[in-house]
């Protein structure tokens, strides 16, 4: 069978070329056209027909400021879409961009699998009557997402959470260490983010932590969208080194770390690495956000287990002296760092076992054969 799959950021890029291997094990006489990053260019041996690096924007006015491309970007992939006619065209999380993908798909005739739920569940939850009209089956990856579908009539399946499937087939690299050129001192991991806009606002009180923890040494997990050269316009001339494409080795390695919100936060915790939640945006993005959002958090791990399992500092809280106070609560005051930990045990018992990609893979070409 022919599938179309579109992911529009980096998260959903790797959740995405998961789900190729696996489609590829349930049809082995599956095609595919992508929209996604170098992880599903990677798994298929195609170019995408649009890099994630070009489709990525978050927040109400960055989107405002990116209209134009946004709209090419739609109208390239409908043209495409229609001369490629798939079996079914596969959403992979992205909803501004991917709901308006499902109507015209669906105004098409073509099957539309969504895998990894929009979080309508935390503002505009009456798109989930859109999403009735125009999604045929709906894969989630957060328990308590799968009640929400069901009380409004939408078919639904949870399969698990695809982290699990990545975090459990990485490679480790045991010697991460040297091979980086690290220094024997205990490591704090920075997880800036992957759009430019969470880098530029939030990677700068980040590098300020430099000069609180003279103890350890500071290494920031760089985006495969940027280099390097990129970071080093925050660091200065400090001695921060930067890695590429090794986030589990390098949280593996690290005694706490600074998380951006999203779905690093929840890679960190199934990793079991004590962290601090960070965000910061356009402060008119923020300002709309708290007046339309309906959840208590903002990172997944909180999400999930129902109530604060880490430390959140949003916007003016998201600053150097109040990012430096937890993360020395984190490394030096034992039952701080225990009680996390025990919250990450609540939250592995949550999500259950690993194979979201196989048990997707498995419930489209079930579904596609028998529809």
């Amino acid at each position: 069978m022919k599938y179309y799959i579109i992911a529009g950021e980096t998260s959903g890029d790797l959740h995405g070329s998961n789900l190729i291997k696996a489609l590829k094990i349930e049809d082995p006489s599956a095609e595919f056209k992508i929209v996604g990053g170098d992880l599903m260019e990677a798994a298929t041996g195609q170019k995408p027909l649009i890099h994630t690096s070009e489709m990525a924007f978050m927040g109400f006015i960055e989107v405002l400021k990116n209209l134009k491309t946004i709209s090419q970007n739609l109208n390239t992939v409908k043209r495409d879409l229609l001369k490629y006619n798939p079996d079914t065209v596969i959403l992979i999380d992205f909803p501004g961009f991917n709901l308006k993908i499902a109507s015209f798909a669906k105004t098409n005739d073509i099957k539309v699998c969504y895998y990894i739920s929009p979080k309508i569940w935390a503002w505009n939850q009456g798109r989930v009557h859109q999403i009735k009209k125009v999604v045929d089956h709906m894969f989630c990856i957060l328990p308590f997402e799968v009640d929400f579908y069901k009380s409004f009539g939408v078919k639904v399946d949870y399969v698990g959470n695809p982290l699990l499937d990545a975090i459990s087939s990485y490679s480790f690299n045991p010697n991460f260490i040297v091979d980086n050129g690290l220094a024997s001192e205990p490591i704090i991991a920075l997880l800036p983010g992957s759009r430019k806009m969470e880098i530029d606002q939030i990677l700068p009180n980040m590098v300020e932590l430099y000069y609180a923890f003279p103890g350890h040494q500071l290494v920031i997990a760089g985006a495969p969208n940027f280099d390097e050269s990129y970071y080093r316009k925050y660091t200065n001339d400090l001695p921060i080194p930067i890695v590429f494409n090794q986030t589990y080795d390098l949280l593996k390695h690290a005694q706490a770390a600074v998380v951006t919100s999203g779905t690093a936060t929840l890679e960190t915790g199934i990793l079991k690495v004590p962290q601090v939640v960070v965000y910061k945006a356009n402060p008119i993005t923020i300002m709309i956000a708290r007046k339309l959002i309906k959840v208590r958090f903002i990172s997944l791990v909180n999400l999930i287990n129902d109530f604060l399992s880490v430390r959140e500092l949003i916007q003016q809280d998201c600053n150097p002296e109040d990012i430096r106070d937890e993360l020395k609560e984190l490394i030096m005051n034992p039952k701080h760092r225990a009680s996390v930990l025990e919250n990450y045990d609540l939250l592995a018992e949550k999500l259950g076992t690993s194979g979201a990609s196989e048990k997707t893979a498995k419930l489209i070409v079930t579904y596609l054969k028998n529809d």
